[in-house]
């Protein structure tokens, strides 16, 4: 039986291994978890699920982090949504860039689970209050 309370997270990753752990950490907290393996079937996903949090790598085929995260916060059905962007590049220029599309945070994939399950919680916290 589905839990009305429990977040529904979208994340947009296009390597296999990293989204199966990421799920696995997400689903252990308690999260529902969709997924998408490219921008594009992201971006659609994102407007047919109205998920409370998405979770985007940066680098993706059909379509980068950075552009779904334009398309979504300029939608104001989905703006309010918040947006992780997750990326292997640990570059100012690509922090500074999503900041600029209005990611709500930015991390680093070298990161432990607890960190992005952190941000995940205050920004779903954030967007209750």
């Amino acid at each position: 039986m589905k839990n009305p309370n429990q977040k529904r997270i979208l994340v947009i990753e296009d390597n296999e291994a990293f989204l199966k752990v990421l799920k696995m950490r997400l689903e252990a907290s308690g999260y529902e978890t969709l997924t998408a393996q490219d921008g594009l079937e992201g971006l659609n996903a994102a407007r047919k699920e109205n998920p409370d949090l998405i979770i985007s790598d940066l680098m993706l085929p059909a379509m980068d982090g950075h552009k779904i995260c334009r398309f979504l916060k300029f939608d104001q059905k989905r703006q309010q949504i918040p947006f992780v962007m997750l990326t292997s590049r640990d570059l100012d220029e690509d922090e500074k860039l999503a900041q600029q599309c209005g990611a709500d945070a930015f991390i680093v994939k070298t990161t432990r689970a607890e960190v992005i399950l952190d941000v995940i919680k205050d920004l779903l916290n954030e967007r209750a209050a």
